[in-house]
């Protein structure tokens, strides 16, 4: 292979996302009112009711893993992955999720395939524990392709203010737990779609005996929803990041403040076959790969060293696998906030 493949020559340029995110938090600023509490780039929104608690919204949608829906014709897995994107965004606060909103837009309703698009939203938000209490369908001629759509989503939860899960808490030598993803989760598909059809020529439905699933399937796993595991685990997390676009490098620094880096261990958590897998299909380099994709940890929580096996004995209990991939380190000027050891 001549080149190396990336999520920029995918076309996805994520420095062009950092830049976007720096140019609109003026206009953001703008619009301030009593009761908004930090500003954007959180993974939450925060707003303080009066004499009450903390409301926590958060948006985002499924991406072009949508394409992987319209090629398999199941859709109701990307209705899961539209809750978990949003709340476990919210829950990453503190906040239990309360209720979501969901919005479709389409050339041409299909009312048989918005029936299964919100089935899988209707799951979403019983593992996350929140009502579906509403949502907006909209038809589009001529701007989608036939049997195609757009899905995205809008969650709310609420923590007191003193439970709230902001970073500042972090401490020096507090240790990273990292908590299994399911696999892809909803990130990076730009680039796989590339990898897995353009450059491997595989289809849909081809067995991938590496992965023991077909294509499809490995492609449309669910995103893991972590938002009751946060909240039996608030109190004893100083910090907590959901690993979306950007991977490790991006989501784990928005943790904790400037003045703090992770230097983390990536052997300690296992990448699952299908990140190996694209890796290879690719010849993407490691740092490209964990700043693309969760490669196997969808979230990241910083505890006290004292509570560190208390935190891994009840994310085990709750049926999932956790990893101690690093710690918490002092920031030196000009350090990244992430260190890979």
């Amino acid at each position: 292979m001549a080149e190396s493949w990336t999520y920029k020559k995918s076309g996805v340029d994520v420095n062009a996302g950092y830049e976007t995110s720096k140019l609109i938090k003026g206009h953001a600023l703008k619009t301030r009112v009593p009761g908004v509490i930090g500003g954007i780039g959180g993974f939450g929104g925060l707003f303080e009711l009066p004499g009450g608690p903390v409301l926590v919204a958060g948006t985002d949608g499924v991406g072009t893993k949508l394409k992987i829906a319209f090629m398999t014709g199941v859709h109701d897995t990307v209705g899961i992955d539209c809750v978990a994107m949003c709340v476990n965004d919210v829950a990453c606060q503190g906040a239990k999720p309360l209720f979501f909103l969901d919005y479709i837009a389409t050339g041409a309703l299909d009312p048989k395939q918005a029936e299964q698009i919100v089935k899988g939203v209707s799951d979403g938000c019983i593992l996350a524990g929140c009502a579906l209490i509403g949502g907006e369908t909209a038809e589009m001629p001529g701007f989608y392709a036939q049997g195609e759509y757009d899905l995205a989503g809008f969650a709310v939860g609420a923590v007191d203010k003193e439970r709230l899960i902001t970073g500042e808490a972090t401490r020096e030598n507090d240790i990273l737990i990292g908590v299994a993803s399911s696999g892809l989760h909803s990130n990076g598909f730009s680039l796989v779609r590339k990898l897995c059809f353009e450059e491997r020529g595989f289809k849909i439905d081809d067995y991938i005996s590496d992965l023991g699933v077909t294509l499809g399937e490995a492609l449309l796993t669910p995103t893991k929803i972590y938002a009751r595991l946060i909240e039996s685990l608030n109190g004893r997390v100083s910090g907590a990041a959901h690993i979306t676009g950007g991977g490790w490098i991006e989501n784990i620094p928005r943790m904790f403040p400037d003045r703090f880096k992770a230097v983390v261990d990536p052997s300690k958590a296992p990448a699952p076959a299908i990140f190996q897998a694209l890796a290879e299909w690719g010849d993407i380099s490691p740092r490209e790969m964990y700043n693309t994709f969760n490669m196997g940890v969808g979230l990241v929580v910083a505890v006290n060293a004292a509570d560190a096996e208390s935190v891994l004995k009840t994310v085990h209990a709750a049926g999932e696998k956790a990893y101690v991939i690093g710690e918490i380190q002092k920031r030196a000027d000009g350090e990244e906030g992430i260190e890979f050891d």
